[in-house]
């Protein structure tokens, strides 16, 4: 492998446990284990269905649980949420081999590049999904990628923590490994047959010796 397509949140930016205790205080009033799983099964498939399902399921606004992501989204400016563990060294072993590290995220660019500035990680490009492209499952933002930078699909690996990244992945005909974490219904390889199951990035710094 040469090059990484990153997913960013949960994946590349540890931005989940955050947005389920936003979710949860703002549609329970507390982040009570019971509710927190409610929320965390939700997020992983997708913050925007976690918003409209909780609202319709608890017959809540759906703008207070808006806002509240909203709200923290600002507060990551100043604030932001970690570097998950692993991608700094996996980021760097790639840099240091002439690769690319490329962003493909749902995030908005302003949120996303907030982000990434608090945190002073350099990317190589960023396409987000709200600039007009179609979101994951479609392999639109990978496909936008290669295009862009003339990579042969041999050389690039996708890393994301959804099947989801790994059906965009599968689409372009990328290789695609899945960091699964604590907290996931994503337990088994057969989960996402085709992919790299990690449990950590820093397995995949054997990839890029």
């Amino acid at each position: 492998m040469h090059h990484i397509i990153w997913d960013m949140g949960g994946t590349l930016i540890d931005t989940y446990p955050e947005v389920d205790r936003a979710l949860c205080q703002a549609a329970f009033g507390d982040t009570s284990p019971a509710h927190l799983r409610e929320v965390t099964a939700l997020t992983r498939r997708s913050i925007a269905e976690a918003t409209t399902t909780l609202a319709a399921r608890h017959h809540l606004p759906e703008q207070r649980l808006t806002e509240a992501y909203e709200t923290l989204k600002r507060r990551w400016r100043h604030h932001p949420a970690p570097v998950m563990e692993g991608a700094r060294e996996v980021m760097a072993r790639v840099s240091e081999h002439g690769g690319l590290n490329l962003v493909a995220t749902h995030r908005d660019r302003t949120s996303a590049t907030h982000l990434l500035e608090a945190l002073g990680l350099q990317v190589d490009d960023l396409v987000c999904a709200p600039d007009g492209l179609a979101r994951k499952p479609s392999p639109a933002m990978n496909l936008l990628l290669l295009e862009r930078h003339q990579l042969l699909p041999e050389e690039v690996l996708c890393v994301g923590d959804r099947l989801i990244d790994v059906a965009a992945a599968r689409a372009a005909s990328l290789a695609a490994a899945l960091l699964v974490r604590p907290g996931t219904s994503i337990t088994l390889p057969e989960d996402a047959p085709g992919a790299l199951v990690v449990a950590s990035l820093t397995d995949l710094l054997p990839l890029f010796a």
